[in-house]
């Protein structure tokens, strides 16, 4: 089966992309390598897959050394003509589109970044397969676009019409986006919602990276909301393993039972939204005394406000998930976060 991944060189690309080159499935890969964070961390990962750093150029096609089923072309999907000679090329039968403008802090000063990845980008995708023969389209959402709700746990049929932050809106329009294009093309669409994702090859911006970096290297981190937040921190590993089983759960469409009424998570068209976390949400500050013990360091915490975009808690729903493919996470919050501590410790020779 060919697979055409989106955002191959980001944290859950490369861990999807290498999962699945070793199940055996032929993968083209893309990424526009943005300088949103350090793209040396970026062509690590692509090199962890085969891909040297020194031989890419835009729009080349490269072959992998280290695996015979994969292909990586740096090309940014907000680029339609670029976007619809790969796909014409590689013929993919499934697209896991994981690219986007990740960050919700970022989005309050660079929105426009947000509409050339997460809409023009997500639109340019749409186009280019509405005609073409596809088993099946999966496509990143995130747990932000719960925005405003309170009511815990977040449950795929509450209603997502309140985000506090442009990034939430971008990934809201991109599930709308996709029932749409479902719909009028009867394309198998399936959003699936990140909760707090980390682990090894972790993103720089997020809290995992950030809050080990400064422990190990005696400086202060700010814990905002006073430390008065939760999180539904998720293993990538977890992550992956859901994905790699939904490839083949392609959605056929079903009769609602109140037509009138839908709820959010509802269609007669072949779309469905997961939520995937790890369906226990943990205290921040707990979070932080687990990096404390596998960092052997006590942190310097400097408590702040809740900042603009952020929410207080979240908690995933996850049960239709783990009933539709029979998977529940297996990597806890002590277990994972070791995993990243001694990743990072190896990665950074500290």
């Amino acid at each position: 089966m060919k697979i055409l991944l989106t955002g191959v060189a980001g944290f859950i690309g490369y861990h999807t992309a290498y999962k699945l080159l070793l199940e055996g499935y032929e993968i083209t890969g893309l990424d526009n390598l943005n300088t949103y964070y350090d793209v040396d961390l970026k062509l690590r990962r692509l090199e962890s897959l085969g891909i040297k750093a020194s031989q890419i150029s835009d729009d080349d096609v490269l072959q992998s050394e280290n695996f015979k089923n994969f292909q990586f072309v740096k090309i940014d999907i907000a680029n339609k003509h670029e976007l619809y000679e790969v796909i014409s090329k590689s013929k993919p039968d499934v697209i896991i589109h994981l690219a986007a403008q990740a960050g919700v802090r970022y989005s309050l000063d660079h929105p426009e970044k947000y509409l050339e990845s997460n809409i023009h980008g997500f639109l340019n995708l749409m186009e280019a397969i509405k005609e073409r023969p596809l088993k099946h389209f999966i496509f990143a959402s995130s747990s932000s676009v719960y925005g405003l709700n309170k009511e815990i746990p977040f449950k795929t049929n509450h209603h997502t019409d309140h985000p506090i932050s442009l990034y939430a809106a971008t990934k809201k329009s991109n599930e709308m986006m996709a029932h749409t294009y479902s719909h009028l093309f009867n394309i198998p669409m399936t959003g699936l919602r990140f909760f707090t994702v980390y682990g090894p090859w972790g993103r720089p911006d997020m809290a995992m990276f950030i809050f080990t970096k400064n422990i190990l290297e005696g400086k202060e981190i700010n814990v905002y909301n006073n430390g008065q937040m939760s999180r539904d921190f998720t293993y990538i590993s977890d992550i992956v393993d859901s994905i790699s089983k939904l490839i083949d759960k392609v959605p056929n469409g079903k009769t609602p039972n109140n037509q009138k009424n839908l709820l959010p998570n509802e269609s007669t068209a072949a779309y469905q939204l997961f939520n995937i976390g790890y369906n226990s949400p943990t205290k921040l500050t707990d979070f932080i005394k687990a990096i404390e013990k596998h960092t052997g360091k006590k942190a310097k915490i400097n408590f702040q406000p809740l900042q603009p975009g952020d929410v207080e808690n979240t908690f995933a729903d996850v049960s239709d998930l783990f009933e539709y493919i029979d998977f529940k996470p297996k990597i806890g919050v002590d277990e994972g976060v070791e995993k990243f501590v001694e990743w990072f410790r190896g990665y950074y020779n500290c």
